[in-house]
């Protein structure tokens, strides 16, 4: 038997779940369905954070007895604006053109939820980008080919969007493709979920 609660992931995103499958833990994942729309005054950590926690709790019902993944991800610029998904070429080049030369911090909100007992903890890392100055180009030419119109800021860091970056810093790498793994992992070993020494059988 399972040494402790099935885990599921509350994401549709392919990134997401190919992060998850690094951990080798066993896992679920199905799509929450949530209004992911900012409140008024709300700041990023706050944004994400608490859409963490819903996207999270939204899959309760569904999985009663399951520790629950939540995580969602905005950019935000220096002057505090908040970079959701694009949704389109035309918002995407916008989002690229005021990135360009600029340093943007991404914002990634985990939450982990006990479905049994109702727990939930909730954070966020912060990753610093810095762009290269772009061409409209570069900016054109990077959305067609890659088409990252559902992502936070308008890029893939797992793919071409590497080359639009000059630089930058944060404590886990992973918290920019989506899933702070380093965050995950202590979530998890405190709820006795160990990766490296989990056992299936």
């Amino acid at each position: 038997m399972p040494q402790s609660p099935a885990l599921v992931l509350a994401s549709s995103s392919p990134w997401r779940r190919e992060l998850l499958e690094r951990l080798e833990l066993p896992f679920e994942w199905a799509s929450p369905d949530i209004d992911e729309s900012p409140t008024p005054g709300e700041t990023a950590p706050e944004l994400v954070e608490r859409l963490s926690a819903a996207k999270a709790r939204a899959l309760g019902d569904r999985y009663p007895a399951h520790l629950i993944i939540g995580s969602d991800q905005v950019a935000a610029l220096a002057n505090g604006t908040i970079l959701g998904k694009p949704g389109n070429h035309e918002r995407a080049c916008e989002q690229l053109a005021e990135c360009s030369g600029q340093s943007v911090a991404f914002f990634t909100g985990l939450a982990l939820y006990d479905s049994a007992g109702g727990a939930v903890e909730v954070r966020h890392e912060t990753f610093t980008v810095r762009f290269r100055t772009l061409s409209w180009e570069e900016i054109d030419g990077y959305l067609k080919r890659e088409q990252p119109y559902q992502c936070a800021g308008s890029f893939r860091m797992e793919g071409l969007g590497i080359t639009l970056f000059e630089g930058f810093e944060g404590r886990d790498p992973n918290t920019l493709v989506g899933l702070p793994l380093m965050a995950l992992t202590d979530l998890l070993r405190a709820r006795g979920l160990n990766p490296l020494t989990f056992s299936a059988g």
